[in-house]
């Protein structure tokens, strides 16, 4: 028997997937005897007249039956006499390419079908692109319901020549086009007598004998670290799933990113102590020295691995929400997660043809070009090296859902020659020669809220305690620093990314800095707290409700907006984010400038 072969079906809407695996299920007897009268059963009020809808056995969502199409996907097992096989049957509908997406990123294999009667459509060419994007090597194109052109050889062979036409530009290993009918089982298990012109034998006996073994002179040894087990004081181990070559007692291997090396001291697969371990095995590794490991790091022997902060990636974009250059995210690759930013959109990628198309915003099942930034280190490959340590995903940082799915091309040369310089002159040093604690007091609300006057009045009082302070006010940064910033999305994220550098380098200096900016996203927010330092950042909400705000609109700013003369204005045509945990929070209705700076100041003192 050969080795497992895990493998996708994808398509278009409707062009039978749960069908064709359905029947492949059926007519090779790999059902119980409950499970196929459960499905005769259910035929008889289906959508095929009482014949048996094949598709049931794959379709278990209630809406999936209603409406006749995949939404999720269904994992089925199963084993012939020649080969054991794990297929995901992923969703056509574009709505749920993000699915179809999570089962092609574990498959060896994918067999793309085509609907006979419509060609190569748009989602065909899509989901043969995402095959591509997740490492996919070999396809298979089922050219399905050929009963419906009458199993015309010439039809096929038009729909053979837009396939390889359009397979062209990728690298696959193997390409296979096989004409089926999956409703009737022509050329699914057993030859189609209809089909005397096609010799090339079944799907499912293509299935069985496909070689899908990774021939990649692929050598050394990665571990990604996903845990440490400390039981007790006598025994530190590092568990996690060997992804390259293998690994044995005696080795040495260097802890990544960090950079320090050990040997290898025991190995134990489950609780059985072995003097060796491959690719695939989970396993636990005792090191001879006590060297820097956590989760996230990455045990390594005889490879080149990048380490490093930024990179080009390609991604799939599967989130409801725009991506724009500036968003902030969670980047988890391997077992690592850390914040980062997408710094800028180099091009997406035109589904049809293939061509780069520039662009500043990137929406969903879109494809594009885009590099990253993250916080803090950490340890890759290109994805065309090794796949496994090549390929990540994008957390939203409020949603907490998957926003992406991409690879790595390559690292960013500008990574390698940029080096943090310490200074000798620290930011303590400088805190205790003024005397105080730096801060920065990030004040946020709505245009009319208060902001700016609250902001001055309390730097006045500081100031009066003898404190070094200085104000950025958002006017004054837009006319000076940021005078090249609209006020488009990924403008008005830049722009309070800036601001929080500049508060940054501020608080180094032993200032305590005050802003008064709208900033109304989040996510936005969340950043400057972090670029600042957790301990180091005070957010103030300035709370007053919109009705408020708009009854003094001082600048006419609510007035324009409403006319629409003024795009994206917070609270009108764009939204405005709350903080959820401010450290302080005052509404200013009913109160006196007085009244409004007593109560921060209260709230302050225990802070600064």
């Amino acid at each position: 028997m050969q080795s497992l072969l895990k493998f996708i079906t994808c398509g278009s809407v409707d062009d039978g997937k749960s069908t064709l695996i359905g029947h492949m299920l059926y007519d090779a007897k790999l059902i119980f005897a409950d499970q196929e009268k459960a499905l005769e059963l259910d035929s008889k009020v289906g959508s095929r007249n009482g014949q048996i809808d094949y598709s049931l056995l794959l379709d278990g969502l209630m809406a999936e039956r209603e409406q006749g199409i995949t939404i999720d996907v269904a994992y089925r097992y199963f084993t012939t006499e020649r080969r054991s096989f794990i297929v995901a049957d992923t969703p056509g509908h574009e709505e749920y390419t993000r699915n179809m997406a999570v089962g092609a990123s574990f498959a060896d294999l994918a067999v793309i079908l085509v609907d006979a009667s419509k060609g190569v459509l748009v989602q065909t060419k899509r989901h043969t692109r995402i095959c591509s994007l997740m490492g996919i090597r070999h396809v298979v194109y089922a050219v399905n319901k050929m009963d419906l052109i009458n199993y015309d050889k010439y039809d096929f062979q038009d729909i053979q020549r837009q396939i390889k036409q359009m397979v062209s530009e990728y690298n696959f290993e193997t390409l296979h086009i096989i004409p089926v009918s999956a409703t009737e089982g022509d050329n699914v298990t057993k030859p189609s007598n209809k089909m005397g012109w096609y010799k090339e034998g079944t799907l499912l006996e293509y299935l069985e004998n496909i070689d899908v073994t990774d021939h990649s002179d692929e050598t050394g040894f990665v571990m990604p670290v996903q845990r440490v087990s400390r039981p007790d004081h006598t025994f530190r181990g590092f568990q996690g799933q060997i992804e390259v070559g293998g690994i044995s007692v005696g080795d040495e291997v260097v802890s990544l990113p960090s950079g320090e090396k050990s040997h290898v001291k025991s190995i134990l697969r489950t609780n059985q102590e072995v003097t060796t371990a491959g690719k695939g095995e989970a396993v636990t590794i005792q090191l001879e020295d006590e060297i820097d490991v956590s989760r996230g790091c990455m045990l390594a022997k005889d490879v080149n691995l990048h380490c490093g902060k930024m990179f080009t990636s390609r991604l799939l974009w599967m989130d409801d929400s725009n991506l724009v250059a500036g968003k902030n995210y969670f980047l988890k690759i391997g077992t690592k997660m850390v914040p980062c930013v997408v710094m800028n959109i180099k091009y997406k990628v035109d589904v049809n043809e293939g061509n780069h198309v520039q662009t500043d915003r990137l929406y969903k099942n879109e494809i594009a070009c885009c590099d990253i930034s993250c916080a803090d280190k950490i340890v890759y490959d290109e994805f065309a090296h090794h796949k496994e340590l090549g390929g990540f995903i994008l957390i939203d940082r409020v949603t907490n859902m998957t926003s992406a799915c991409g690879i790595v091309e390559h690292s960013l040369r500008r990574d390698d020659n940029l080096t943090w310089h310490t200074m000798d002159i620290t930011r303590d040093l400088r805190a205790q020669q003024k005397g105080q604690n730096p801060k920065t007091i990030w004040m946020t609300g709505l245009s009319g809220a208060g902001k700016s006057t609250l902001i001055n009045e309390v730097e006045k009082r500081l100031f009066a305690l003898g404190k070094h302070t200085m104000l950025l006010d958002g006017d004054n940064v837009r006319m000076g620093l940021n005078r090249n910033l609209g006020f488009k999305e990924q403008d008005r994220i830049e722009n309070i990314r800036r601001v929080a550098e500049v508060a940054k380098l501020m608080n180094d200096a032993g200032l305590i800095v005050l802003t008064s900016f709208i900033s109304p996203f989040a996510s936005d927010r969340l950043r400057a707290r972090e670029i600042i330092g957790g301990d180091n950042f005070i957010e103030i909400y300035v709370s007053t409700p919109l009705e408020e705000c708009e009854k003094r609109d001082v600048k006419g700013l609510y007035k324009k907006a409403r006319a629409g003369e003024i795009p994206n204005f917070s609270g009108i045509s764009s939204p405005y984010e709350p903080p959820k945990d401010a450290e302080v929070e005052i509404n200013t209705t009913g109160k006196t400038i007085e009244e409004s700076v007593d109560y921060i100041m209260e709230q302050l003192e225990s802070i600064l």
